[in-house]
This record gives C-alpha cells, sequence and structure tokens, in this order.
C-alpha cells in the first residue's frame, strides 16, 4: 500500500507543469506522498503530513498510466519514507518514465531506488525552516546524492545570511538551485531580487517558483 496526500477527499494525483528546478515548465504528472519527517514552518503543503489515503501499489500505477504522459514527478511530504512502496511501483512503470524525486535529503535512498530514478531533487533545509536543535542537513547523507549524477541540490532561501551554512556542506556548486522562500505570488515577487543577487554573487542557479508565478496558492496545479 502507498499512503497518499488527500486534497479535496481524494488521492493527489494531478497532471501540471513541473514549477521549480532545472526541469521547470516540463509538463509532469504529480503524485504527493504522505507523511513527513520535519516540520518545516514555511511549508506551503502541510496537509500533506497528515495520514493520507492509503491505495494499493497497482492501482497508483493504473492512476498514471492513465494520463498521456511520461514524466513522473514523486513528491510529499518525504516520498522516501515509503522506500518499499516506491520500489514497487516503480517496477510496474516502463522505462520511458521519467521519475523525478522530491527528497529532504535526509535519508539515503535504496540502491534500487537510486539505479532507477532519473533525476533527484534535493531540498536540505536551512535553519529558518524551523526543525529544531537537530540540523536536518546531514553531510553523509548529502554527499551520496552529490555521488548521482542525476542529483541537484534546491535551497530555499532568502538571502545572504543563508549562504555560509549552504557553502559549508561542499555540495557542486554548478549543481545549486537557490529559490525565494515564498508560497504566494505577493511573496514570490517581493522575495526574488534578494535571491537574485545572492545567485549573481555567488554564481549559482536562479529557482523560481513557476507554479506560484502562475496560479497563486492553488493547491493540487
Amino acid at each position: 500500500m502507498m499512503k497518499i496526500a488527500r486534497l479535496n477527499s481524494e488521492p493527489e494525483i494531478f497532471y501540471s507543469l513541473q514549477g521549480e528546478g532545472v526541469r521547470a515548465g516540463v509538463p509532469a504528472v504529480f503524485l504527493r506522498l504522505a507523511g513527513c519527517n520535519l516540520s518545516c514552518r514555511w511549508c506551503d503543503t502541510k496537509y500533506s503530513w497528515r495520514d493520507g489515503v492509503e491505495l494499493a501499489v497497482p492501482a497508483v500505477a493504473e492512476r498514471l498510466h492513465a494520463y498521456a504522459c511520461r514524466s513522473l514527478v514523486i513528491t510529499g511530504g518525504e516520498p522516501l519514507l515509503q522506500q518499499p512502496a516506491l520500489e514497487a511501483l516503480l517496477s510496474l512503470l516502463p522505462q520511458d518514465f521519467y521519475v523525478e524525486v522530491e527528497t529532504n535529503g535526509t535519508l539515503r535512498p535504496s540502491s534500487v531506488l537510486a539505479a532507477r530514478v532519473n533525476q533527484w531533487n534535493v531540498s536540505p533545509k536551512l535553519p529558518h525552516a524551523g526543525n529544531g536543535h537537530a540540523s536536518p542537513l546531514l553531510p553523509e547523507v548529502l554527499a551520496f546524492f552529490a555521488s548521482l549524477p542525476g542529483a541537484w541540490f534546491k535551497f530555499v532561501v532568502r538571502g545572504e545570511e543563508d549562504w555560509p551554512a549552504i557553502a559549508a556542506l561542499g555540495l557542486p556548486l554548478e549543481r545549486l538551485v537557490l529559490m525565494p522562500c515564498a508560497a504566494s505570488l505577493p511573496e514570490l515577487q517581493s522575495a526574488r531580487p534578494a535571491v537574485a543577487e545572492l545567485c549573481l554573487r555567488h554564481h549559482c542557479r536562479f529557482g523560481d517558483r513557476l507554479h506560484v508565478a502562475i496560479w497563486n496558492d492553488r493547491k493540487g496545479v
């Protein structure tokens, strides 16, 4: 069984544009899993932390096959809390499915997932996320992701004060994406300039939030 986030009483599986990271703008099917091991204060999908809807893995695969799309984004919550179910699901999908997984970088994926997932969108959480005294920045797990050619590191940032914590991780500069901390269009418009300046100073990729720019704070898009 898989636990899928519940949105409007339905499991959250939908077709939209990838809104973040290096494939922003690409049409994709989204599968949002329930449950998370962190509690970021600015999370815009806190409803996904709850139990969600349980579906059998073949039923999930059937829903994904119903879309005429071979790009899949698995998000959450934290998808790597459900690794056995993810392995089972991906075994039911053709190899031509391009699979992205959004993860907070605290859990190391199994060898099966590491080999099958095309792209890892790793989003380590900085102190302003408010996850308490135990830091969610785990260098050994992030180093494993850095060893995978399909991993990118997406940081939600506010400004220059966040750079020392990012730099201390020693991640590949060319695979860093810095993204404004914003869950609504007004917040995004306000936050963009400081993050753009940060990217210019440190030679990093700027990552916009395309879904926010288009749909503001709507869910399920």
